[in-house]
């Protein structure tokens, strides 16, 4: 990670000059490539609009509430938090992370701010891997990137950026997959020559390019739990 990054605050929100606390939302619906200016009204690569995030994806009708509008507009849905008091989504979502309308059952999403060891937050990312659940892989793997040590948060940050390519390839968004793939690798690549906490930095990064490399004209999605890789060496 570079000098400029800087680590979100509890809220998860970023800060100035640092990566956003997740990287799910960069990805282009339509197109499927990484938008650079997320913030704005429109994908810059294909002119769709931006999909829903933050505020906006609170502003999702409740089929018991009927129409919903924006939050801060008359009759609108108070922000969600969590327990502690911060502003988390509270929409329901399947097992790769897909958002669906309020009410509806869905697959709990892993809790934020635990604390763990990074020899628990391995063993808590593989066992969500291997159960086909990327999404909530990258979760617990963002809460040990905003924990860590400066020196650690590049690896951190790779680490989750493969989930989320994972989570895309298995949404069947082989264009936002590919590109999220390799970013978790590149960000990898300091690491490899001392592999810290058991990490196989080298696999992984072959993994993650090989995954990338097999997407394209792929039109299926991939099968998550099928494609998993392993975190740490000697397969544990």
């Amino acid at each position: 990670m570079n000098g400029t990054e800087k680590t979100p605050d509890q809220s998860g929100a970023p800060v100035p000059g640092g990566d956003p606390a997740c990287w799910l939302h960069l990805v282009c619906e339509e197109c499927g490539r990484v938008r650079e200016r997320p913030d704005g009204g429109v994908c810059e690569h294909c002119g769709a609009p931006a999909a829903e995030s933050g505020a906006e994806a609170e502003a999702v009708a409740d089929p018991a509430e009927g129409p919903a509008v924006s939050p801060g507009s008359a009759g609108s849905r108070s922000r969600d938090r969590d327990e502690q008091g911060r502003a988390r989504n509270a929409r329901p979502r399947d097992g790769l992370g897909r958002p669906l309308p309020y009410g509806s059952p869905g697959v709990a999403r892993q809790p934020e701010g635990v604390p763990r060891t990074p020899a628990q937050t391995l063993t808590e990312a593989q066992r969500l891997l291997d159960d086909g659940m990327p999404f909530h892989a990258h979760e617990v793997l963002e809460d040990a990137w905003k924990s860590a040590p400066e020196a650690e948060r590049g690896l951190w940050r790779g680490l989750a950026q493969l989930a989320v390519g994972l989570t895309h390839a298995a949404r069947g968004n082989v264009t936002g997959a590919g590109a999220l793939l390799d970013r978790g690798a590149t960000a990898l690549g300091p690491y490899a020559a001392t592999e810290p906490y058991g990490i196989d930095v080298a696999g992984l990064m072959d993994w993650a390019r090989q995954l990338a490399g097999s997407l394209d004209g792929r039109d299926t999605p991939v099968s998550a739990a099928g494609t998993a890789p392993r975190l740490r060496t000697g397969g544990a």
